[in-house]
């Protein structure tokens, strides 16, 4: 189980820090992420369609879905910087590479701009295992303005 440290207050962020999450997708997270949101897009559940179909052979079997992936923005975010006490505001995303199941992904979130009212703005990366670019946007959030608030 990963140990997670107490937020950081919008006083003690600069521009330029920064902080990452590492997970591999697996089935039973598709699974999950299926069962949860109703998505069941063939390209996600269906082996036999992204063996044969012309998508899936482009593919190469089945993919993650992309806010599957999107998601991991909200681990870096809520449990790493700011972390605890962060309240997401918006998120833009462009999927850039398909995740397939057995990707490892490094979601990532660096700190660009600090704004007035405790925002911050953020650039999030997702890179996989080979060092690719599978997905990329831009994060608002609002960071706790007291200790008491990250604990």
């Amino acid at each position: 189980m990963a140990t997670v440290r107490r937020g950081f207050t919008y006083a003690e962020i600069n521009v330029g820090d920064a902080a990452t999450f590492t997970k591999t997708i697996t089935e039973s997270d598709v699974q999950a992420y299926t069962g949860i949101t109703g998505d069941f897009n063939a390209a996600h559940v269906d082996d036999v369609y992204m063996h044969t179909s012309r998508l899936g052979l482009k593919m190469q079997g089945r993919i993650a879905h992309g806010m599957l992936t999107a998601g991991l923005f909200s681990t870096v975010l809520g449990n790493y910087l700011p972390g605890k006490g962060t309240l997401y505001l918006s998120q833009t995303c462009v999927f850039r590479r398909p995740v397939k199941l057995g990707d490892t992904v490094t979601a990532r979130g660096e700190v660009v701009e600090k704004l007035e009212k405790n925002k911050i703005r953020l650039k999030m990366t997702g890179m996989n295992q080979r060092g690719e670019l599978v997905i990329e946007g831009e994060a608002l959030v609002t960071a706790a303005d007291s200790i008491e608030d990250t604990m």
